[in-house]
């Protein structure tokens, strides 16, 4: 038998890598039409990193099934990120406090599409929390002391809190957290967690967050929460929303309405993600007690 032809065989083996490039290539072109087809989502950073891997790739697979479209789930670092996402078109969906719904309705970037409901209100209490064996009691034992707000576009955890020292009297309104705490005492953290841990860890004396954080099971543990107290509580403060781009067109949107509302046929993921039930209102109603706050506290929304 006569020994095979080596540029026959060359010629057949460039074959099959040219024919695999080319399969690789559609579908890497397939996967980016896909994805520039995909909508959007983006949630707060507000928990244990590895619990929200699982639970994004949850509603990945829940929104994809029941809007037929492709759905990439993202979680940004800051309430500035998503905004942007939503001026720019590479954020369709988001999950924002009430302050941040106010700064990108300002800037006509996002709308209201629905909101949590706790326990029959859109509105819950924001508190500040210490560890247990600390001697405060109420917010004044906190002057001069060090604390962590969850970020600076949290509505429970910076604008109520310092909206409640002003009308307590104990802030000049418009006036730097720091006139109350003192230089170099406060610090953000990015979402409720991170504050926390900050009180945990012995960095803060006290953290300004959502009440649902020491309720509810989603963002601590049951060793966590032993170890901490509430030192008071303020609000109310609008529950936290669900928007969507301004330009989204309106079949999109709809069926992002459609699916999120089912969701509510789903409690237990509905509650990991949103906390609550999901239900419709208007923006005026939702964020009206906003606008005092703002006010006293001289935040802007540039």
């Amino acid at each position: 038998m006569p020994p095979p032809n080596e540029n026959k065989m060359k010629s057949g083996g460039l074959q099959v890598k040219n024919s695999l490039i080319s399969l690789l290539l559609t579908l890497s072109c397939a996967g980016a039409v896909a994805a520039e087809n995909a909508i959007v989502v983006a949630l707060k950073p507000d928990k244990n990193p590895e619990a929200m891997l699982q639970e994004r790739k949850e509603l990945e697979s829940f929104l994809s099934k029941e809007t037929g479209r492709p759905v990439k789930v993202v979680i940004p670092l800051s309430g500035s990120v998503i905004q942007e996402g939503f001026i720019n078109g590479t954020v369709d969906l988001a999950y924002i406090s009430g302050l941040e719904m106010v700064r990108a309705a300002k800037a006509k970037a996002a709308e209201l599409l629905l909101v949590t409901e706790i326990e029959g209100k859109t509105s819950y209490e924001s508190y500040w929390v210490s560890l247990k064996d600390k001697p405060y009691n109420k917010v004044q034992d906190l002057k001069g002391k060090p604390v962590a707000f969850a970020s600076r576009t949290s509505t429970s955890g910076y604008l109520v809190p310092m909206a409640d020292l002003v009308q307590k009297k104990l802030l000049k309104e418009k006036a730097a957290p720091e006139e109350y705490f003192g230089k170099g005492h406060v610090t953000y953290g990015t979402g409720y967690v991170s504050a926390i841990e900050r009180v945990l860890q012995g960095q803060s004396e006290a953290a300004a967050v959502s009440d649902y954080v020491i309720k509810g099971d989603k963002h601590l543990t049951a060793e966590q929460k032993a170890r901490l107290k509430v030192v008071t509580q303020q609000g109310p403060v609008p529950t936290h929303i669900l928007a969507v781009r301004t330009n989204l067109e309106a079949k999109t949107r709809e069926a992002l309405q459609k699916a999120l509302l089912k969701l509510n046929e789903k409690p237990e993921l509905r509650d990991r993600l949103f906390t609550a039930k999901l239900v419709t209102t208007t923006y005026d109603k939702q964020v009206a007690s906003l606008a005092k706050a703002m006010e006293q506290t001289g935040l802007t929304l540039e």
